[in-house]
């Protein structure tokens, strides 16, 4: 089974291309922009910043024509990492407050718009028992994403996100 992505410089694969199959702290040095990604194999996240910081990226195997596509904000990418140990079970835990209070919601499918479920904008805390999940800002998979892997998450900044809003919830599944 291959495990590969492919950034090109320039929109609808174009341009110069690296090929990476394993976690990169630092990508500047193999491109200065990206403009288009080909998942070959392998789920991925891919990050603004160098050393896996700044806004990211989840990417399921396909092809992204352009930085909208996989929502980016910009050309920037400067780190990758290959999400490790899939599961075929997937469970998260949701609740109203930090710290695991208040109303729960328990699933283990894609929410692709959380306000038809959950009555509640925000996400105080999640509990994710089985596999990999990523929270959307905005309903239909928008705006800004948070990958969580299988553990407790008391408050939102523990998953990255300034704010808790979740719009959407989408289950890591190709692998």
């Amino acid at each position: 089974f291959v495990l590969q992505i492919f950034f090109y410089e320039d929109k609808n694969f174009q341009g110069r291309y690296y090929e990476c199959n394993s976690d990169c702290p630092e990508l500047s040095s193999h491109f200065s922009r990206c403009n288009s990604i080909r998942v070959e194999g392998g789920a991925w996240v891919i990050y603004e910043r160098p050393q896996y910081m700044g806004y990211q990226y989840v990417l399921m195997r396909g092809d992204y024509p352009n930085y909208q596509s996989w929502n980016g904000f910009n050309d920037t990418i400067r780190s990758c990492r290959l999400i490790r140990y899939p599961s075929s079970r997937h469970r998260i835990r949701i609740y109203e407050r930090p710290d695991f209070s208040g109303q729960m919601l328990e699933f283990s499918e894609d929410q692709p718009n959380l306000l038809e479920r959950w009555r509640y904008r925000d996400v105080q805390s999640a509990h994710v028992q089985d596999g990999f999940w990523v929270f959307y800002e905005h309903p239909n998979y928008r705006g800004r994403q948070y990958l969580l892997e299988k553990g407790e998450y008391r408050r939102h900044s523990e998953w990255g996100a300034l704010h808790p809003s979740v719009g959407s919830i989408r289950r890591v599944v190709d692998f």
